[in-house]
């Protein structure tokens, strides 16, 4: 199958038979637009990126197959929907898969950083996925850092 990566799941019904995979795809935000342009094209390490990828029963943003790395880049409706979001982290990770998320501000304003983070992620071999962060307070909806507790952090800190 393509590149050779078969996994369980990867062919959903439902997702395949509405192609929605491909609508998705040619209606992307301005993030997940210029988070391509920093995926496509084997830019970083040489690693295969694929867009708007259909796993199961979610249609994943960005994935490295080869590194089991997924990518998500979330709108302000991900503080809402957050219990959506860690069923969804907890599921891929129980696939084998590692999960960054980033807000669509920081990959527009911060995309360097958020370049970096990736290279880091894509270095480190079977890492799992770190809890999904709370939201600093303070902040309006989808705007501003998120802190995690103990351990690495894959959202984008106040660092930058």
């Amino acid at each position: 199958m393509g590149d050779g990566y078969w996994m369980d799941g990867q062919t959903y019904k439902r997702i395949l038979t509405q192609r929605l995979q491909r609508a998705l795809r040619n209606n992307m935000t301005d993030a997940e637009r210029r988070m391509w342009d920093v995926l496509r094209g084997r830019q970083i390490c040489g690693h295969k990126f694929r867009r708007q990828h259909p796993y199961d029963r979610y249609i994943l943003d960005f994935v490295c197959l080869d590194r089991k790395l997924v990518v998500e880049v979330d709108g302000g409706q991900h503080t809402d929907d957050a219990c959506k979001d860690e069923e969804r982290t907890r599921f891929l990770e129980q696939a084998g898969f590692r999960v960054l998320r980033f807000w669509n501000h920081e990959v527009l304003t911060q995309t360097d950083a958020v370049q970096q983070m990736i290279w880091e992620a894509l270095q480190k071999k079977g890492d799992p996925s770190p809890p999904l962060p709370l939201p600093l307070r303070g902040r309006e909806k989808g705007e501003g850092a998120f802190l995690f507790g103990e351990g690495d952090s894959y959202r984008m800190s106040q660092l930058y």
